[in-house]
């Protein structure tokens, strides 16, 4: 029997992000990628530019993820850094532009700090090919042509990337208008084109990945996969060495197909929005591009060891506290402010693991010791704290007693029901919307208090744009009848047959013995499916 692929709270897929800048070299604008809780323009960095850097998008990992198992041709071993002009410019970018951001990154010491790849984004292509079925650009907006500025952006000791799409025709700003080249059914005469044009690098896009006039899809009815395994291979055939980044909006769930053995980098999901802010490129690049990379701060992300950090615990409507490891042997953490306002916050070292380490700042640099139990720092809205803890010394687990969902000692009332997942385990679904769950009889060990209370779930209500609660579902949580406490609880998958282990909160309100209840609902949509609760005694 298949049994449901378990995502626990210290384990998850190893990744890596790319750091890009996205940017007009002009001022200072920066946002993130997914880079990455999910939705919207993922593309960010996190260096402050002069004045002249207008309205710069950077890129920490635009939605893609760079994985320690991915496409093993030996390229990008670790993210691959540069610029990209899409957040700036969208389809618009000239000549003169990628020029000027080429010398940007070697004046401004970028290039010394491993930003090296300068590539192409929609709007280059032509609209028809040529006599002879080859690729296009348009000469009016790079009128030199594709081999001049390669050959100029090679020439400052930078790579080259091309853009293109797995479809019909490319993705566009104007609503799927503007018909520009895509690659589908001309894989191999591309690649052998962008390979003569000295291309290190491939951005491959999904629009028209169906038909000529299925301009955005989401729910395609084809395997997009496939599409990207025949460039891939075409890819490979030229035998020019090229980084293969997938930009398929994580549709089709691509690290099930897995988008591993397919690519150097996939994206999990579709775009990361606006408002740009350095607020926004610390919550959201932070977030994105560190839980797909293990960074070391002094090494510009390119921590060999290529392991992700890992979603640990959310403090609703608080904070998130996410960790992994590096290849010295330490751990970075990484806590993400979801408030409005900067403040003082605390971080429970518990939530990594630890009781004590010496603790560094990566952000700043600045060194803040031995610390213990927790520590305090000033955090901006929507800002971040990335630490680096050396010399951890681990704390005891908590001692967990489950109970399944399930189970005849549950109550399941206002139309609850279960299901069998995979033939191996029972959860709890339609639970919200005037459906409850409770849990009977629940511990409160011989004090009762506040509990650890750890859940099991299945949450594949994924979707491609901003919600209230983006990829995660509300769960509401009293003790006892107290006060309903509020969980924002994360998608484990995009499908319903992955579970989601570990997701913790505390609670107060248990009462000593085992006369405990404990009722989940929500009154204005459904939680995710629970498998079991856990309470720490």
């Amino acid at each position: 029997m298949t049994k449901p692929t378990v995502l626990s709270r210290g384990h998850g897929r190893r990744a890596l992000c790319i750091p890009w800048l996205l940017s007009s070299f002009a001022a200072v604008r920066v946002a993130t990628d997914k880079i990455v809780y999910n939705e919207g323009k993922y593309d960010t960095f996190l260096a402050i530019f002069t004045a002249m850097l207008s309205w710069s998008w950077i890129y920490f990992g635009l939605s893609h993820v760079w994985s320690a198992l991915a496409l093993d041709n030996g390229l990008a071993t670790t993210p691959p850094m540069g610029w990209n002009p899409y957040n700036a410019f969208l389809c618009t970018t000239t000549e003169s532009q990628y020029r000027a951001a080429a010398q940007s990154l070697v004046s401004l010491g970028l290039k010394d700090l491993g930003y090296k790849y300068v590539n192409l984004d929609c709007g280059w292509q032509g609209k028809t090919r040529n006599s002879t079925g080859g690729f296009t650009w348009d000469t009016t907006t790079i009128p030199s042509g594709i081999p001049a500025l390669s050959s100029f952006i090679h020439g400052l000791g930078l790579n080259f990337g091309v853009y293109s799409d797995g479809g019909v025709f490319a993705c566009d700003f104007v609503g799927g208008n503007a018909h520009y080249l895509g690659s589908l059914s001309h894989e191999t005469d591309d690649a052998a084109t962008f390979a003569s044009w000295g291309a290190d690098y491939l951005k491959y896009d999904n629009c028209y990945a169906v038909n000529s006039t299925d301009f955005v899809d989401f729910n395609p009815p084809i395997s997009i996969e496939a599409h990207y395994v025949t460039m891939r291979d075409a890819l490979a055939a030229t035998k020019r060495p090229i980084v293969f980044s997938i930009c398929e909006w994580g549709v089709q769930d691509p690290a099930r197909w897995p988008a591993s053995s397919v690519g150097n980098s996939w994206r999990i999901s579709n775009d990361i929005g606006p408002p740009p802010s350095w607020d926004n490129f610390l919550e959201s690049s932070t977030n994105w591009c560190l839980s797909r990379n293990s960074p070391n701060g002094e090494d510009g992300m390119q921590d060999p060891l290529g392991a992700s950090i890992n979603f640990k615990r959310r403090y609703t409507n608080d904070h998130d506290v996410w960790a992994g490891p590096l290849a010295d042997g330490s751990t970075v953490a990484v806590i993400i402010n979801w408030q409005n306002t900067s403040r003082s916050l605390t971080v429970n070292l518990a939530d990594v693991g630890f009781s004590s380490a010496t603790a560094t700042d990566l952000i700043t640099g600045s060194s803040l010791g031995k610390v213990k139990e927790s520590v305090t720092a000033t955090v901006a809205a929507h800002g971040c704290v990335v630490l680096k803890l050396t010399g951890g010394v681990s704390s005891p687990a908590p001692a967990i007693t489950f109970y399944d969902a399930a189970a005849s000692t549950s109550t399941l009332s206002g139309g609850a029901n279960t299901r069998v997942v995979n033939s191996t385990i029972t959860v709890v679904g339609f639970v919200g919307e005037g459906g409850t769950l409770s849990f009977n009889n629940v511990d409160g060990g011989a004090l009762g208090g506040t509990k650890l209370l750890s859940f099991d779930y299945i949450n594949g209500d994924f979707v491609f744009s901003n919600t209230d609660c983006s990829n995660c579902r509300n769960a509401f949580i009293s003790v006892n009848g107290g006060t309903p406490v509020q969980a924002q609880m994360p998608i484990s998958a995009q499908s319903w047959d992955i579970l989601f282990s570990g997701y913790l909160v505390s609670l107060p309100g248990f009462n000593p013995g085992k006369a405990n209840t404990v009722q989940i609902s929500n009154p204005s949509g459904f939680t995710p499916d629970f498998y079991r609760l856990g309470v720490s005694v």
